[in-house]
């Protein structure tokens, strides 16, 4: 028996932008945070925003059947992940993490073009990060960086180690949450010298700058500061190729002490390549950003290892779905 296929799955595909557009522009006229605040009528969204009827009824029905607000009688509410995370005030907000790759767009758009006429370097846009691009590219970011670590000091257990390398850093969320949360460590986050000015606002804000130094230096060249005995490094696999990812794992290698332990976190795609889907689309962003980047697999990162001398290596659910975190131990 013949299965039977239609378009519809491809059509969802072709306009699936027209969701991201949506989910913009409720956040550039804070739909979300005037539906928490009581303005949850069309009428008096037509007065918090200062928009046309028609417009706040197009955005509203939208809304409704993208399942980010819902009714409650005769009333708008929002759902509960929007409520959550998309009200602004709230300790949770993600509202500009949501907002991050929204620059990007247009460069998406541009993707047939930028392969046939390629102009990428090793770092890409990182490279010609400013000490403000970084402030505003970590507030964007940290976030969500800052749950992947407490999701972290939850499940691996750094109580006996001293010195945490966290190599790309960024806003130091991994290492100022690790010092918190384990009492006997110190950490160093190396990035690059305009990011780790941003970084040491967060460290002085976290009020932890007796245990947390930066280096600023590119991580991909050199060897890091020794001897370290945990070395983490998380949230840019995709930024960078095969070949400086395996050079930053041996070189990390080489830093750490006997026994000590190395945590690469990341967005990593299934041997077989099929998802899942953020990890894909990860790697194809670094297009986008004029980085010579990829997608890894988890065998991949498992070889990049075993290539260095890592031990015990295994390659563990961290987010299911969005991230996977790689460890290994040196003998």
């Amino acid at each position: 028996m013949n299965q039977r296929v239609d378009t519809t799955r491809l059509q969802e595909m072709a306009r699936a932008y027209t969701a991201s557009a949506v989910l913009y522009t409720a956040l550039d006229v804070g739909l979300f945070t005037h539906v928490s605040n009581g303005s949850n009528t069309e009428t008096a969204l037509v007065e918090e925003t200062g928009l046309r009827a028609v417009d706040v009824d197009r955005l509203v029905s939208c809304a409704l059947s993208l399942e980010l607000l819902d009714w409650e009688g005769d009333h708008l509410v929002n759902t509960l992940d929007v409520e959550a995370y998309l009200v602004k005030g709230k300790a949770r907000y993600a509202g500009a993490w949501m907002m991050f790759t929204r620059p990007d767009v247009g460069g998406w758009f541009d993707m047939t073009e930028k392969m046939r006429v390629p102009d990428s370097s090793k770092l890409g846009m990182y490279q010609e990060l400013t000490v403000e691009s970084a402030r505003k590219y970590h507030r964007a970011t940290a976030s969500i960086g800052f749950g992947a670590a407490r999701r972290f000091v939850k499940t691996v257990d750094l109580s006996t180690r001293r010195h945490l390398l966290d190599l790309g850093g960024g806003s130091g969320a991994y290492s100022i949450t690790a010092v918190e949360h384990f009492k006997g460590l110190r950490a160093t986050v190396l990035d690059l010298p305009p990011v780790v000015i941003a970084t040491q606002e967060y460290i002085a804000d976290a009020g932890v700058q007796d245990r947390v130094e930066t280096l600023g230096a590119d991580f991909t060249v050199g060897e890091f500061p020794s001897p370290v005995d945990v070395v983490v490094m998380a949230s840019n696999l995709p930024i960078y190729d095969g070949e400086i990812i395996g050079g930053v794992v041996s070189r990390a290698f080489r830093a750490l002490e006997p026994n000590g332990e190395m945590h690469l976190i990341g967005e990593m795609l299934n041997d077989d390549r099929k998802g899942p889907v953020d990890a894909a689309m990860w790697g194809m962003n670094e297009l986008i950003c004029g980085s010579e980047g990829r997608a890894h697999t988890r065998a991949e990162c498992q070889n990049y290892f075993a290539s260095a001398g890592f031990v015990d290596i295994e390659v563990i659910d961290f987010v299911p779905g969005i991230l996977a975190r790689c460890v290994g131990r040196k003998p």
